[in-house]
């Protein structure tokens, strides 16, 4: 399938990225990974694949750096003159809307390319990949191996009545999530928080109420943009992960975690729990 087949869907992702104000960084972070793969396969095609770990950790800092430094550089300013009384002026960044996930993406990608298990020679295969909307705001966090497969397939760009069907429906019920329940319930959480945290006094049915309302509209809120995204993913004919799996019915801290957020529970797995060791290594590194 030449680039021809994927440029609709690529253009269509990258307008809506476009219009979110996000493309400069965005495309600089894609540029960077593309290439920084292409280098750690060449390295280890010529048979340095101590070179291609060295180039794999460069490219793994860089992200986590550029991740640290738009979510948190602000936070830990303010951290620092509360602890040390000091006056270091707020540089007030305006955190791009979804680069926990197409950050966290793109370094699976160097991960599997080291790996040896993913090439991408294609740039335009790879910015279709990266800047695929629905999953940009809130995930599922995707994997190569498990999209590409589907972009380069010439069934997906074809109109197909069942695909449609079930995405719609799925969107149907994600949209139900977020506006009539995470939206009905958040009215009974903002008074019960604000007036604890003004030091108001709060009865025991109120705090529990409000405790048991911010859970549920949590939930409901994060699954239900879940539920669209894969939805309006199936509308296209590309098949998302699950994230969640009713997570409330689990029976444990472990099988909870399990099924939340599932795709970054895989993740942590995969790129980290499982390269430091998993349980075999002891708790300090498990730590």
């Amino acid at each position: 399938m030449g680039s021809k087949s994927v440029f609709g869907p690529c253009f269509i992702g990258f307008l809506w990225v476009l219009g979110r104000s996000l493309y400069p960084l965005l495309l600089a972070s894609i540029a960077f990974n593309f290439l920084a793969g292409k280098t750690i396969a060449w390295s280890i095609h010529s048979g340095g694949r101590k070179q291609a770990s060295i180039f794999l950790g460069i490219g793994v800092i860089a992200n986590i750096v550029v991740l640290a430094y738009f979510k948190y550089w602000d936070f830990f300013i303010l951290q620092t003159n509360t602890l040390l009384g000091s006056s270091i002026p707020i540089v007030n960044i305006v955190l791009p809307l979804g680069i926990s996930f197409f950050t966290f993406t793109q370094i699976a990608f160097l991960v599997d390319v080291r790996r040896g298990g993913v090439i991408e020679p294609n740039p335009v295969h790879y910015l279709l990949f990266v800047t695929y909307f629905p999953h940009l705001i809130a995930g599922p966090v995707l994997h190569h191996k498990e999209m590409m497969p589907q972009f380069r397939n010439s069934a997906t760009y074809q109109f197909n009545w069942e695909n449609m069907a079930v995405g719609s429906s799925i969107f149907a019920i994600g949209l139900a999530k977020k506006v009539l329940l995470a939206d009905g319930v958040a009215g009974y959480v903002g008074p019960v928080f604000d007036a604890a945290g003004h030091g108001e006094s709060v009865d025991f049915f109120e705090a529990w109420g409000g405790a048991l309302a911010y859970t549920f509209q949590l939930y409901f809120d994060f699954s239900g943009y879940s539920d669209m995204a894969i939805g309006l993913s199936r509308m296209f004919g590309v098949v998302l992960p699950l994230n969640f799996h009713s997570p409330y019915k689990a029976r444990s801290i472990a099988d909870f975690w399990r099924r939340w957020h599932m795709t970054l529970s895989r993740f942590l797995r995969d790129y980290l729990y499982i390269p430091l060791g998993g349980n075999r290594n002891g708790s300090a590194r498990r730590s």
